[in-house]
């Protein structure tokens, strides 16, 4: 009961269904089990973000321990205090009301361990990992004991450097950092690609843009490291942009091409305000309806969206191919355009 509520919230808002799903749960927590917390929101004397804060360190609670140090929490001047003191002074209420919950907490936390990447400013990411304490101590002590030897060496490169180029050659088993064997799916202008001067940007699916000199650098690969060029055909939008319409399927130890090329031509989901990957690729028209398996009724979905749209009252439209475009209708009636990214 309640399935695709959050997206739904999402979409109305502008959002991905995870902030959806976060709006929604805080409401809904607010308003059942942290109704004192809910009061000074809704009176303006506390941020979202401290209600969001309260909401969190205390999600572990039963409803009845919750209220009561939602109560507590608001006897001691909640709306007086920054977000760093409000989230710890909710931690430290929950902790003395239920020790053995939040034992068991930490313990079930440590199954959601996990590493993620995502963009950072001038050509750089950032790669993230959520380990239990020892491991990312041990992993962070292992990094720093390799960087004193090596800085006593002699090394001329920062701490900080030594320390990055470390963890991808331990990850990657390459001999340096600079060096490693990867197949980077580059979209770019030929005329970008072989004029050295020529500033327009390219594009890495999954990434985003980046400079004109760096993607020409990617796609040189010279050295001990490979590197595989395919070329994608695209075609003019009516608009005066363009669209990935076809590829050469020619790359070697490659399956699906289809799937890469609608892949490669939505970058991440498909639904509106989504910017989650591209896990699971739908048909448009579903296969069971009779609907093809081709470029056009192809889609690029994260895997809730594409679980979202098998609920009742869901309904996708293609609306043209040229470029790829179609429409969402939720179960409320309300209609999202989504158009497929122009390539640079």
């Amino acid at each position: 009961m309640g399935r695709g509520i959050a997206d739904q919230v999402g979409l109305a808002t502008k959002t991905g269904p995870w902030h959806g799903s976060r709006r929604l749960s805080l409401a809904r927590d607010l308003w059942f089990d942290l109704p004192a917390t809910h009061a000074l929101l809704a009176r303006g004397e506390i941020s979202e973000y401290v209600a969001q804060l309260v909401a969190t360190e205390t999600s572990h609670l039963d409803p009845e321990l919750r209220r009561h140090v939602d109560h507590q929490l608001v006897a001691a001047g909640l709306d007086q205090m920054g977000p760093k003191k409000a989230a710890a002074t909710a931690r430290k209420l929950a902790h003395q009301a239920d020790p053995a919950g939040s034992l068991r907490r930490g313990r079930t936390a440590r199954n959601e361990r996990r590493v993620t990447c995502r963009p950072a400013p001038d050509t750089m990411s950032l790669l993230n990992a959520l380990l239990p304490v020892e491991q990312g101590v041990a992993c962070y002590a292992a990094l720093k004991q390799h960087t004193d030897t090596v800085k006593a060496g002699g090394d001329a490169r920062s701490r900080d450097q030594i320390m990055a180029d470390t963890l991808v050659e331990r990850l990657t088993g390459q001999a340096t950092a600079d060096q490693i064997n990867t197949e980077i799916n580059l979209i770019m202008p030929i005329d970008a690609l072989i004029q050295p001067g020529d500033p327009t940007p390219a594009e890495i699916p999954g990434y985003g843009p980046v400079p004109g000199w760096l993607a020409r650098q990617l796609a040189a690969a010279n050295g001990p490291a490979r590197g595989w060029w395919r070329r994608l055909f695209t075609s003019p939008a009516p608009d005066g942009g363009a669209m990935i319409v076809g590829g050469d399927p020619t790359r070697r130890r490659f399956d699906g091409w289809l799937g890469k090329l609608i892949t490669l031509r939505d970058h991440t989901c498909r639904e509106p305000y989504c910017t989650a990957p591209v896990r699971h690729l739908d048909h448009v028209t579903p296969y069971r309806d009779g609907g093809l398996t081709t470029h056009s009724n192809g889609r690029g979905l994260c895997e809730r969206h594409n679980y979202s749209r098998e609920m009742p009252g869901w309904q996708l439209e293609l609306l043209s191919n040229r470029p790829h475009t179609t429409i969402t209708i939720t179960p409320t009636g309300h209609s999202y355009l989504s158009r497929a990214p122009n390539p640079p």
